[in-house]
């Protein structure tokens, strides 16, 4: 496994066009893996996610089985003079291990982009039910402290420290970010409509291997269209 870092130039015209569409999005991720068949359900998970830290400052994270190539990236939406100076535009790092070295106990940052959805029934009394967002951000937590337990790891909160100044030590993440999305999918002249959420916060890992899962093979729904990566940093 493999996790790549990609800086969007914003500037550029090609950049701002697939930013705006995340079907575009998934076509130029997955145009990176030449091996891997998108419309393959034999194909290994592709994850990505598009982290927004300032207009001029966005970030493409992918973890893929592969090493990706994304040269097309570059030359759309990057810097092409960087190749000339012999730098490829992107950053791979082998993510298999780091994954290895995740150990019961061990405690990191998250961040995670999300699709938080639950079920309700179209009619009373009847037993067809539609998907539908979680909405507000009392819900869209629950959403992510549900998936603790069979994720391997239990989001932490408040430091020792920050509870003698009076904060509370329940489960802490913070969401950064929500966005309404609303496009045209390729081959259908329907539309999709979804809601993504970013969460920040720390978590301890309670079961390595069911973590590995997580990181490897996403969480929640929508994984095509730029949700359900989690990734770790060291805590400080």
């Amino acid at each position: 496994m493999y996790l790549t870092r990609f800086r969007f130039n914003t500037a550029r015209l090609g950049a701002r066009r697939i930013l705006s569409n995340p079907q575009a999005m998934h076509a130029a991720v997955m145009s990176s893996f030449p091996d891997v068949l998108p419309t393959s359900e034999q194909s290994p998970r592709v994850l990505w996610r598009l982290d927004r830290n300032a207009t001029a400052e966005v970030l493409l994270y992918v973890v893929g089985p592969q090493r990706p190539d994304l040269t097309h990236l570059v030359e759309q939406a990057g810097w092409p003079a960087a190749g000339a100076s012999g730098t490829a535009g992107w950053q791979t790092h082998a993510y298999t291990p780091f994954l290895k070295r995740l150990d019961k106990g061990t405690r990191w940052n998250f961040r995670l982009t999300a699709n938080p959805v639950h079920y309700v029934r179209t009619r009373d009394g009847q037993p067809t039910t539609k998907r539908t967002a979680h909405l507000t951000p009392r819900h869209q937590l629950r959403w992510l402290l549900a998936r603790q337990e069979p994720g391997g790891f239990r989001i932490m909160g408040a430091s020792h420290d920050e509870r003698l100044n009076g904060q509370e030590g329940e489960p802490q993440a913070i969401i950064r970010d929500q966005r309404s999305l609303n496009f045209g999918k390729r081959g259908s002249h329907g539309r999709v409509t979804l809601t993504t959420v970013t969460y920040d916060g720390r978590l301890e890992v309670t079961e390595p291997e069911a973590l590995r899962r997580v990181l490897t093979a996403g969480i929640g729904k929508a994984k095509a269209y730029g949700c359900g990566l989690m990734t770790l940093a060291p805590l400080g």
